[in-house]
């Protein structure tokens, strides 16, 4: 293994309660629960314990949920010696991956993304919309699907064959049947309330960018790299994650960067699988890894490459 690259989540409100079971027995990830209990204005632990479908589902409540899971189990790995050479997260798992490496405090990190989740479901709601999954067609193909359409746009580019697309229903309904007849081998709904990533959610832009300008960065140490602008960054960050809300998340071209300039190592840290199993089919050849909960945990401490001192 020659460069070990972070990966942070920012999906699966699914999983937002996994933590919860870490709290018992990991005192650190007690205490990331508490402090974002206490910067947050509810309980989360106590949410993630006892919450319904439909609170966790809130993208206010999730995105803060995900970023305590993840980073609580980052600093489990750190006290424990894991080392890496870069942190990169889709969606909203950028913001743990600042926090991964040193560029934005935890507390800052939490005030954000609930005030990001808050700005997309007002931005949702004022715009709705919703996304979509494509199976089986490249990306220049749901590309062009998308510029031959009013008002649909790439979202996500997940694995090869896999896109997310974001726009109004209507055009989602049109996209599909386009797609399926150009190849594709699925068009999947996606349970999300907004048509995140595109132009749809930019009334949350401007109120965000607010709290980004009054927020202390600093510079990131070890790497950061962005799946949105696909490069290392080390400033910006205001104007980067502005952009983010209605940009596409390009995991697919940030794992193949990273991968040609010697990462050849990839950790997600967070509740969950699906990045792992995404960069499985972008890199068959890299070393993939997870840790989540107690039990992936514990097969990670195992594999020695991971620490220092080995």
């Amino acid at each position: 293994m020659t460069g070990l690259a972070l990966m942070f989540p920012g999906q699966g409100s699914q999983a937002v309660g996994m933590g919860c079971d870490l709290c018992a027995a990991e005192p650190l990830m007690q205490q990331t629960y508490a402090e974002a209990s206490r910067d947050l204005d509810f309980d989360l632990e106590q949410l993630c314990r006892t919450g319904t479908a439909d609170q966790l589902g809130r993208t206010d409540v999730t995105q803060p949920a995900l970023l305590a899971h993840s980073v609580g189990v980052f600093r489990i790995l750190r006290r424990d010696g894991l080392r890496f050479r870069a942190a990169f997260g889709h969606s909203v798992g950028e913001y743990a991956a600042l926090v991964a490496t040193g560029a934005l405090d935890f507390a800052d990190a939490l005030h954000l993304v609930q005030r990001r989740g808050q700005e997309m479901l007002r931005a949702a709601e004022a715009s709705p919309g919703g996304m979509a999954a494509v199976i089986g067609l490249g990306d220049d193909a749901v590309e062009e699907l998308c510029a031959a359409s009013d008002g649909v746009w790439p979202a996500n580019y997940n694995s090869p064959g896999q896109v997310v697309v974001s726009g109004t229903k209507a055009a989602l309904d049109d996209l599909a049947a386009k797609a399926t007849a150009a190849g594709a081998k699925r068009v999947i709904p996606l349970a999300v309330s907004g048509a995140f990533h595109s132009p749809l959610v930019a009334s949350a832009v401007a109120p965000l960018r607010v709290e980004l300008e009054r927020t202390p960065w600093h510079t990131p140490d070890p790497a950061f790299f962005s799946p949105s602008s696909v490069a290392f960054e080390t400033g910006g960050f205001v104007d980067l994650l502005a952009r983010q809300l209605v940009s596409p998340v390009r995991f697919t071209q940030a794992v193949n960067a990273l991968y040609s300039a010697g990462y050849d190592a990839f950790l997600e840290v967070g509740p969950g699988s699906v990045l792992s199993g995404l960069v499985k089919r972008i890199v068959p050849e890299a070393t993939v890894a997870r840790a989540g909960d107690a039990e992936t945990i514990a097969a990670l401490r195992e594999d020695r490459r991971y620490w220092e001192g080995s």
